[in-house]
């Protein structure tokens, strides 16, 4: 029987870190997945498109998904997901070498790769996850099978391992060190 009201734990981080990826893990685990990208179709909350990409009204999205939301625990899963008011945030963060090549990969324009990798430096989603949420935590998952990351994600689930995770410990600028601007729009 599922608890009367619901859990929300956003899954979160820069393009390339490996969300979707997990969350399909957790999906075959019995979780309940729900995608960002497809709620703010459903609930009509694109507003518009930019170079390529939809472009969301976050505010009308974090407004309608609650009201839909099943009841018991549910995970969103996206970039834009700290930004809906969840309960807690795990925010998946990737080495900037490691993710420039998983977004070259893709056959991402270089310019939106290197504006994806720069905000990963700079701990873009991890900053607006800690202003908008008061439970955090972050996962490296550069060296991570998938199943690593959901063993990991579960752990938090249940509030365990909080310390293991707790955010502040990855500083990719001392990683990139002088290669800094390979990864940065200039």
């Amino acid at each position: 029987m599922n608890p009367p009201v619901s859990e929300v734990v956003a899954i979160t981080g820069t393009p390339g870190t490996g969300k979707t990826t997990v969350a399909n893990v957790l999906r075959r685990r019995g979780y309940r997945i729900l995608s960002v990208n497809e709620l703010a179709e459903r609930l009509d909350c694109i507003i518009g498109e930019e170079e390529g990409c939809k472009v969301v009204d976050v505010e009308k999205l974090a407004e309608r998904v609650r009201s839909i939301l099943p009841k018991g625990l549910v995970l969103l899963e996206g970039h834009l997901s700290h930004h809906l008011n969840p309960d807690k945030v795990i925010v998946l963060r990737c080495n900037p070498v490691e993710l420039k090549r998983r977004l070259e990969g893709k056959g991402w324009p270089e310019e939106k790769v290197l504006e994806n990798v720069e905000a990963e430096i700079v701990d873009s989603i991890l900053i607006e996850a800690i202003e908008s949420c008061d439970e955090v935590y972050e996962i490296d998952t550069t060296e991570m099978l998938p199943e690593e990351v959901a063993d990991a994600i579960e752990l938090l689930i249940r509030g365990e391992a909080k310390d293991r995770f707790k955010p502040g410990k990855i500083d990719w600028i001392s990683v990139v060190g002088d290669r800094i601007e390979e990864f940065m729009r200039l």
